[in-house]
């Protein structure tokens, strides 16, 4: 393995890597199109838990092993009643941090990527889908709700589009997906590598610090009067202009060349710079 990587890699239903930055998460289920079952659902909060505490990972990468990214729940488990309250608990716990993490988090679509599949890609930031995926959600076929979309999805797609893809269940293509605002990006098969680095290198000239509370303030901006806000922002925007982020912008203003957020530059601090983590 490459310098400057960690990875864990076994029969365990999710595998977990970081390199250069990036925490990587792969839903390992490949033979069932990486369906979901409570194991699994455990397994991704322990990942996701790791990726949120990582203090050298600025992005997280959501990815499915084998032809499809998630096939959503696992059928033979749900009809054996082995789907409970156990697995909701981790699921929505995972798909909360996620959401709530300061770091930005890309889920990347290829083939199946309905039910529990699209729920989880909602509750990244980003979406970069092959053109081949297919998605959808599909839960009231199964007499259940789409309980990781449901909060969700009208913030994205507005309420009219939410409702008609929850209650009608279409699949839709990668493509009508980017067109409704549901995708990020959209590449073809063979591409998404090279999509994905473009996207995570776009994020490393982007301040950790500011992204984490422009993901924070632009959910709460759903649930309290935008004005209410206002003294939060003042103090997320002072913790910004005090950070070893800002002061790094600045000198690259000055030097004329793009700053360097990831890893941390090793410049030296200047003066009055304070709320700024050691520099590696």
């Amino acid at each position: 393995m490459p310098a400057g990587s960690h990875s864990d890699r076994s029969t365990a239903p999710v595998s977990y890597e970081t390199r250069d930055g990036v925490s990587v998460i792969t839903l390992s289920r490949p033979s069932v199109l990486n369906a979901l079952n409570t194991e699994l659902a455990a397994a991704l909060v322990d990942a996701v838990e790791r990726a949120e505490g990582d203090a050298s990972t600025y992005a997280v990468v959501v990815r499915g092993s084998g032809r499809a990214f998630c096939s959503g729940m696992d059928r033979t488990a749900l009809a054996a009643g082995a789907i409970g309250e156990p697995f909701y608990r981790f699921w929505i716990r995972a798909l909360n941090r996620l959401e709530d993490m300061p770091k930005v988090s890309i889920a990347v679509l290829h083939g199946y990527s309905i039910g529990g599949g699209l729920q989880l890609a909602v509750a990244c930031d980003l979406r970069l889908a092959t053109s081949d995926a297919v998605v959808g959600l599909g839960a009231s076929r199964h007499g259940i709700i789409p309980d990781g979309s449901v909060l969700r999805l009208a913030r994205l797609i507005g309420l009219a589009r939410a409702k008609e893809l929850s209650l009608l269940n279409p699949e839709l293509t990668a493509d009508a997906a980017h067109a409704i605002g549901l995708v990020t990006r959209v590449c073809a098969p063979g591409d998404v590598e090279a999509a994905l680095r473009a996207m995570l290198e776009a994020l490393r000239h982007q301040a950790p610090t500011a992204n984490g509370h422009i993901k924070r303030l632009l959910h709460e901006s759903f649930h309290a009067d935008p004005r209410a806000r206002i003294e939060d922002v003042l103090s997320a925007q002072d913790e910004c202009m005090r950070s070893a982020e800002a002061a790094e912008a600045n000198r690259a203003w000055n030097e004329k060349r793009e700053p360097v957020f990831v890893p941390r530059s090793s410049r030296a601090e200047p003066p009055g710079i304070s709320n700024s983590p050691p520099t590696p």
